[in-house]
């Protein structure tokens, strides 16, 4: 798992990403990013949902200081990992937040046996997308009005082999390129 890094971005001072648990008192600001980045925001209820589910469920929070920037989710079915959710705030956009997220996600799924990995995202996000390839996933299908609110179409991505040495260099090179290290609480 990963060490120390820090982001710069307007506003807020240099300081570690740390990647670790979300825990009920993060729920306040994951929603306020929820709502500032999903047309049909997830519920507290179904936050709560998730995180009383931990051995098949991983959700991690990313927080420069005390603030929470990002958030993502995991579920975990017999040898498959499925992102669930993956956010950040918008002001950080671009600073390799998501990446380090999903870094983590990807990993803690790995450790707990997963031998693939898969996820929707709207078909027009294409940053998601080219996020997404980077860690190896490929288009396998659509989901045909998968959001309605926006009326758009998933796209559905798998990483397959990723009990793989192949795939562990992936990771590592992954991580090679981030500009510092995060510190991984839990």
């Amino acid at each position: 798992m990963s060490a120390l890094r820090a982001v710069e971005a307007p506003g807020i001072e240099p300081n570690p990403v740390r990647i670790g648990p979300m825990r009920r008192r993060h729920l306040a600001a994951v929603l306020r990013i929820e709502r500032q980045v999903y047309p049909r925001p997830w519920t507290i209820g179904l936050y709560l949902g998730e995180l009383a589910l931990p051995s098949s469920r991983v959700y991690l929070v990313a927080r420069i200081g005390h603030r929470v920037v990002g958030y993502g989710g995991l579920m975990l079915s017999f040898d498959e990992g499925h992102v669930t959710t993956l956010a950040v705030d918008p002001t950080l956009h671009g600073q390799h937040v998501g990446t380090r997220v999903l870094l983590e996600l990807a990993q803690r799924a790995l450790v707990r046996g997963a031998r693939s990995l898969t996820l929707e995202v709207r078909m027009s996000n294409e940053p998601a997308k080219s996020l997404y390839r980077k860690f190896g996933f490929a288009p396998a299908g659509v989901r045909k009005n998968y959001y309605p609110e926006v009326n758009e179409d998933a796209l559905v991505m798998w990483a397959h082999d990723t009990d793989s040495d192949e795939y562990a260099r992936r990771l590592a090179g992954i991580e090679a390129e981030l500009p510092s290290p995060s510190l991984v609480d839990g």
